[in-house]
């Protein structure tokens, strides 16, 4: 924390930040839903995109309070940005491999979004946190499993909607969940519990390669 803060005016920062970190991704999940839910009837498979930005709100809605919060200014706009980025992907194009391929993908890469995110429960955020350690579930697998499952979705849905603005959307997040997963590393190193884990759990998002 910024030690030019005095206790009081900390504690009233972060319940901002917690407050405004809420409200935006209410505003931008409602916003997504509007854009993608009238595509459902032709493209069903949409939905899965949907339930698993849902999740996402939902966690964040529910968390629990941050034992360290990062207040890095860059840190906020890699994690907020990050987040909405997957908000204004578009459904249209023509598939270009059998949708069952793409809608397949897409709810793997769900699943394993969910796996992630109800072992996480209420330790799950946005930007940069210690809300303690989790080694349970897929994190005995990877240390960042959750960004797993967004990689599949993202590019399960992009070869359903193979649109241009979706291509650089999804790559455009993908450097963005680069640097955050950096950033949540770089919080949580100072973790005896944490810094235990990953000599444990050597692979970030694939084991054996990555």
């Amino acid at each position: 924390m910024n030690a030019s803060l005095n206790p009081a005016r900390e504690r009233l920062l972060l319940l901002a930040i917690d407050i405004g970190e809420r409200i935006f991704l209410l505003i931008l999940f409602a916003s997504f839903v509007v854009q993608l839910f009238h595509t459902i009837g032709v493209r069903p498979y949409n939905i899965l995109a949907l339930i698993s930005e849902g999740l996402v709100a939902l966690l964040v809605i529910v968390r629990r309070p941050a034992h360290k919060l990062s207040l890095n200014p860059l840190d906020w706009i890699v994690a907020l940005a990050g987040t909405a980025l997957p908000m204004l992907a578009r459904a249209g194009g023509t598939a270009l491999l059998p949708q069952s391929i793409g809608a397949a993908m897409m709810f793997a890469g769900l699943l394993a979004a969910i796996w992630a995110k109800l072992t996480l429960r209420r330790s799950f955020g946005l930007a940069a946190a210690n809300r303690g350690a989790v080694a349970a579930g897929p994190y005995r697998l990877v240390r960042h499993p959750m960004y797993a499952g967004y990689f599949i979705v993202y590019i399960g849905f992009s070869l359903n909607n193979p649109l241009l603005w979706n291509f650089c959307i999804y790559t455009l997040t993908l450097v963005l969940l680069t640097i955050r997963i950096a950033a949540e590393e770089a919080i949580l190193s100072s973790d005896p519990a944490y810094a235990s884990y990953c000599r444990r759990v050597r692979y970030r998002l694939i084991p054996l390669l990555l």
